[in-house]
């Protein structure tokens, strides 16, 4: 039994977009841009930019078309082309969409790259895209990206921001002043590689998941079924550009889709960002779960006097956002969190909280119009059960877990793992892409996280997800965040064990986790409870947000951080 929303064809989102002139294809920036100046939308404002300083300038349609236009020139005056990858490396600012959308222009694939990342993690990123042109600034380039570069055989030609230029880059300001600001986009095909996106496993190097222009009809959709985007909205989405919702919900979608994008270059603020809510009359605002807790923790003070009656909508993505933090956003502050699911490989979303639909708090959603999901039984060791054809068994029981599979293929799919021929062939499996999470489908078709696949824990003949134990611990009062892991043991294989955060003022810890255990055995039994408790001041995530419960495994067993190589194989 798969599960498949209402009637829709990608076919049908198609005709939602314009196309490039004289039938020369698809072309992503021209529909993020250039197709809104050809129907006279052109002074209307695209980004509104917000500097770490105070200021705030706005850029219209028109003037992002001219920008990326003279980006595209420079890049073709350089001799890069089609196939090439331009990687960004910048801070939240307008460079970011100038030089993705540009490079778009100019066919080449665009890699924004995460501004906090050191030089190793960027010399990796680069060296596997191949980089033929680093865009950044001075700061960044001086801090970072010099070390990234000294390792790297093939060296990238380095554009920095502004007039001036340290040694052995080249400055793009007067690039572009000397650039025409008319750029004709040559013909693309829908199949053509368009945007790179970095995706870290548990180990080894990441992995590049490639997308093509045709991922664009994926934005348009689910900007406008998902996000409820219209006309005059005014959108923040938070996440950096150098994570692919950033790319996908933070340059494309709202673009696409013609509102007015908030880009704030400072880092996370509690009275900032509602501030921000408040005077750039947000009506649409993307989120993640890590920045709704933290808000939490800043308590209802910081939002005094902040008025959000124009916020219409606001989402949730990264890691699944417990019913507790929904709950709070009802109460706290009259928003309702719309939580979704989907990842670096598929693009676009996936599976949703829509508008108009009833938000079931703690569930991800159903699988949004264009997408058919199904559940595959999964063995404990994370490998698919298959009946007597050999091919894999559909879960059909509310109660029992699976794998969540989406039916291949879809516009924004990634299309290569670049230079893993063979990894990328084992995500599909009978035409489904298999996402590798553990997930729960209730009798209406909504569905519910459970835990990566390689995260259950086995412990006394039981399953156990990590995130429905989490969802326990956060809904007690003291508790700020928890992340749940498995220690082994002798007898029982593996123990569930608990780091928890607590509020400011709980009180004692000793007594706060007497109550906290209390509380998860009553509603989640002895069995399922974590039978040990650490209290910790943060939890160790990614820079995306995601929880890293193996460093905590690590830790508390005595490992270098993240090392599990000691462990025997059925522990690890």
């Amino acid at each position: 039994m798969t599960e498949s929303s209402s009637p829709f064809s990608w076919a049908e989102a198609r005709t939602w977009l314009a196309g490039l002139p004289d039938g020369g294809g698809l072309n992503l920036a021209h529909e993020a841009v250039d197709r809104h100046v050809a129907e006279g939308r052109g002074t209307r404002v695209a980004l509104r930019l917000l500097g770490r300083d105070g200021s705030a300038t706005a850029m219209t349609y028109g003037e992002l078309a001219e920008l990326t236009n003279r980006f595209a020139g420079v890049l073709t005056r350089l001799g890069v082309g089609p196939g090439d990858t331009v990687f960004v490396l910048s801070p939240r600012r307008a460079l970011v969409h100038v030089a993705v959308l540009g490079a778009l222009k100019a066919r080449a694939v665009a890699c924004p790259l995460f501004s906090a990342f050191g030089p190793e993690p960027i010399a990796q990123r680069l060296h596997i895209g191949q980089a033929a042109v680093v865009v950044t600034t001075a700061e960044l380039y001086t801090r970072k990206l010099r070390a990234a570069l000294a390792g790297l055989e093939r060296l990238p030609l380095v554009l920095v921001e502004g007039d001036d230029a340290p040694e052995g880059t080249v400055a793009l300001g007067p690039l572009l002043a000397d650039a025409d600001a008319r750029y004709r986009i040559p013909e693309t095909s829908p199949e053509d590689p368009a945007l790179l996106h970095f995706t870290s496993g548990t180990t080894g190097l990441p992995k590049g998941a490639l997308h093509v222009h045709e991922a664009v009809v994926t934005h348009a959709a689910t900007g406008r079924l998902v996000l409820g985007l219209r006309d005059h909205d005014v959108y923040w989405c938070t996440a950096d550009p150098g994570w692919v919702t950033g790319t996908s919900y933070g340059i494309v979608a709202p673009l696409v889709c013609g509102v007015t994008t908030v880009v704030d270059e400072a880092d996370f603020d509690a009275l900032r960002w509602y501030r921000i809510l408040d005077e750039a009359q947000i009506t649409v605002w993307y989120t993640a779960p890590t920045a709704i807790r933290m808000l939490m923790r800043a308590g209802p003070d910081a939002a005094t006097g902040a008025d959000l009656h124009r916020l219409r909508f606001a989402a949730s993505v990264g890691e699944p956002l417990g019913a507790d933090a929904v709950q709070w956003g009802r109460s706290a502050l009259g928003i309702e969190f719309h939580d979704n699911w989907w990842q670096t490989e598929t693009g676009g979303i996936m599976v949703a909280n829509r508008p108009g639909v009833a938000v079931r708090d703690g569930s991800m959603g159903l699988p949004v119009p264009g997408i058919t999901a199904t559940l595959l039984r999964t063995e404990e060791d994370g490998t698919l059960c298959r009946g007597d054809d050999g091919h894999p068994i559909e879960v059909r029981d509310p109660a029992e877990s699976g794998q969540l599979a989406l039916q291949a293929p879809w516009p924004s799919m990634f299309r290569a793992y670049l230079g893993q021929p063979e990894r990328y062939a084992r995500c599909f499996e009978d035409g489904w892409y298999l996402t590798g999470d553990l997930v729960r489908r209730d009798t209406d078709g909504y569905l519910w996280f459970v835990s990566r696949v390689d995260d259950v824990i086995k412990t006394a003949g039981h399953l156990i997800g990590p995130f429905e134990v989490e969802s326990v611990l956060n809904d007690h009062p003291a508790v700020a965040e928890s992340a749940v892991y498995g220690v082994p043991d002798p007898v029982a294989g593996s123990v569930v064990h608990a780091a928890v955060v607590l509020r400011t003022g709980s009180g004692a810890p000793d007594a706060v986790l007497r109550s906290v255990l209390a509380h998860s055995r009553s509603l989640l039994g002895a069995a399922v409870a974590p039978r040990h408790f650490v209290v910790v001041d943060e939890l160790p995530k990614t820079r995306s947000g995601k929880i890293m419960r193996r460093l905590l495994r690590a830790r508390e067993l005595g490992l270098p951080d993240g090392d599990l190589s000691t462990l025997e194989p059925s522990h690890a």
